[in-house]
């Protein structure tokens, strides 16, 4: 199943960190067919922390939604991540954003994401890859969700690709 999943990282080293995401990602049966470049973005839920370098993926994965969850959890737990309260600081944030048509409500995975529309953290990669798709519950394209987004944190597209 085709999809996308956000990147995004406050500590340590960022851009190493989501690359090292994505060579684990890899390794683990998830298909990286696109990558947005890199952004530096401002945080919008704890605004007392450093900002953010975000990036969207577009993949392809074999297995089941809840089964690419388990993955993204288990590359954020293997890069260092820890829980211990919401909005806080992190070494590597994995969000499923997308997969194809699929709307999907259960206590661990909400697709599409629920606020994938109201961030333009992830709009603006979303749209740089993939401005086209539809949103399968909005209806409207990603850049019809991105000129309608009302989020007016700064995002800012850096000159460093997210290459290989």
């Amino acid at each position: 199943m085709d999809g996308y999943i956000g990147l995004g990282s406050n500590l340590g080293d960022p851009i190493a960190e989501l690359r090292g995401a994505v060579g684990e990602l890899e390794s683990r049966g998830v298909e990286l067919r696109a990558r947005s470049s890199l952004y530096r973005t401002e945080p919008v839920d704890a605004l007392e922390q450093a900002w953010f370098v975000n990036a969207v993926a577009e993949i392809r994965f074999g297995g089941r939604p809840d089964e690419l969850l388990q993955i993204c959890l288990n590359v954020e737990t293997a890069r260092g991540r820890e829980r211990t309260r919401r909005h806080q600081p992190r070494i590597l944030d994995l969000d499923v954003l997308l997969l194809g048509e699929l709307v999907l409500a259960s206590d661990e995975l909400t697709l599409p994401h629920p606020r994938l529309h109201e961030r333009r953290f992830v709009l603006e990669p979303m749209v740089q890859i993939a401005p086209d798709v539809v949103h399968p519950g909005l209806r409207k394209t990603m850049r019809d969700l991105l000129e309608e987004c009302t989020d007016e944190s700064k995002v800012v597209r850096l000159e460093e690709a997210f290459a290989r």
